[in-house]
């Protein structure tokens, strides 16, 4: 939910229930529906304060796993430039391939995935080029020490890219699941005709007016909050964005610039496999 979104709705919901208030006070009695006004705001308190808490406890759990989110986007773009610099450690062809595919990696990342996963379209869907990637380094023969401890630390490394990556895609389809959502507007919609009995004509339309106003703002604006935190990637404000394996892109064409290596990914900018022309092997 974006924010123009989320404003809109907000102003909507709110209007809507002061204007239901306002009508229902019209025909309201005096001193509101209850006999007892002491005992029914005993109630709504127990109410209110059940709803409060479960609702803080739920946006507290969905900002974890947005940070968890973004948190495993930046380790995913660090390690991916760490594995640059480790893959130089081999030999001249496996370093090139593997260079070059790892730029692939961080280019479908910032142009595919993030798209899938803004869409929840990503599902269980694996990186192609991390695939490619395990197909290279599984062909690779260390032939010295050094090589053989770069192969060591590749294989470390890329088993913190894949959990990474596993933190940042987590969450892409939704957070919160359905019947959480039922109960949560079950029981915004059980104040809102609770707040309705306190309806009282001799109050003025101001008070009564503030004080549905005030608890059904409070309500959608944490509601509101919770769809932004369900679905932490999107291109709206706020959203999570590939910003630092987009980052990453930069650093590793620098640090190739830096250190004399040509890199030559087998793919578009886009990440795609590169089509060869006719007649290329």
């Amino acid at each position: 939910m974006s924010i123009l979104v989320g404003a809109v709705v907000t102003a909507a919901v709110t209007t809507l229930a002061v204007v239901a208030m306002l009508l229902a006070r019209r025909r309201a009695p005096a001193g509101s529906r209850f006999a007892d006004g002491d005992r029914a705001a005993g109630v709504f308190g127990v109410v209110a304060t059940g709803f409060s808490v479960l609702l803080g406890f739920i946006v507290f759990l969905a900002f974890e796993a947005y940070d968890e989110a973004r948190t495993g986007a930046q380790d995913e773009a660090r390690v991916v430039v760490q594995q640059l610099e480790t893959a130089q450690f081999f030999a001249d062809a496996d370093a090139a391939e593997l260079s070059g595919e790892l730029v692939c990696y961080a280019r479908s990342v910032v142009s595919v995935e993030w798209e899938q996963m803004a869409d929840g379209d990503l599902g269980d869907a694996v990186n192609p080029w991390g695939v490619e990637l395990f197909e290279t380094i599984r062909g690779v023969v260390p032939s010295s020490d050094t090589e053989q401890s770069a192969y060591d630390r590749w294989m470390a490394q890329a088993a913190d890219r894949e959990e990474a990556r596993q933190s940042r895609v987590h969450g892409a389809e939704g957070l919160i699941p359905l019947p959480l959502w039922l109960v949560l507007y079950v029981v915004s919609g059980t104040i809102f005709v609770f707040l309705l009995f306190f309806a009282d004509s001799t109050e003025s339309a101001a008070t009564q007016g503030v004080l549905m106003g005030s608890v059904t703002l409070v309500i959608t604006l944490l509601l509101c909050l919770l769809a932004f935190f369900d679905h932490p990637h999107g291109h709206e404000v706020g959203k999570l964005r590939p910003t630092a394996m987009e980052r990453t892109l930069v650093l590793l064409q620098n640090e190739a610039d830096a250190a004399g290596v040509v890199v030559e990914p087998p793919c578009d900018e886009r990440g795609g496999p590169r089509t060869a022309a006719r007649g290329e092997p």
